[in-house]
């Protein structure tokens, strides 16, 4: 059975939702998997030597978006969200390091900051559309 998925990402934390594909277009909270992950950098506080020096490691990013790509391991069908440029910063990972991924995203939005229920709404509209297509 194919299965869907909606990732909210920003530069601190991304949002995974997994919905079912038999629940798309009916609001079955219960069919929603969601897990969220903190971004290292907001984790780990580091101490930069000279003015300027960035805060994070510079594989804190690659690391965070591994893991966000993991939690995507088997799903058909992936859209992507968020308000910053850390979805496209995420495409460009999947483009780099996961070609299998990458060729089930379906989709790139600009969202703000929508509640859980929004995301997921806005995701099974979208997954309509696309499924249909």
């Amino acid at each position: 059975m194919p299965t869907h998925a909606v990732v909210w990402i920003d530069h601190k934390e991304a949002r995974v939702f997994h919905v079912q594909p038999e629940t798309v277009g009916h609001v079955q909270p219960e069919a929603i998997d969601e897990t969220t992950i903190l971004s290292p950098q907001h984790v780990i506080h580091r101490h930069p030597k000279g003015h300027g020096e960035a805060k994070e490691h510079p594989d804190d990013a690659k690391r965070f978006f591994h893991e966000v790509a993991r939690l995507l391991d088997g799903t058909d069908a992936v859209l992507i969200v968020g308000p910053s440029s850390a979805k496209l910063e995420f495409l460009r990972y999947l483009q780099d390091h996961d070609k299998k991924l990458q060729a089930r995203v379906v989709g790139i939005e600009t969202v703000d900051h929508p509640t859980d229920r929004e995301i997921v709404a806005y995701a099974r509209r979208y997954f309509i559309r696309s499924d249909r297509m």
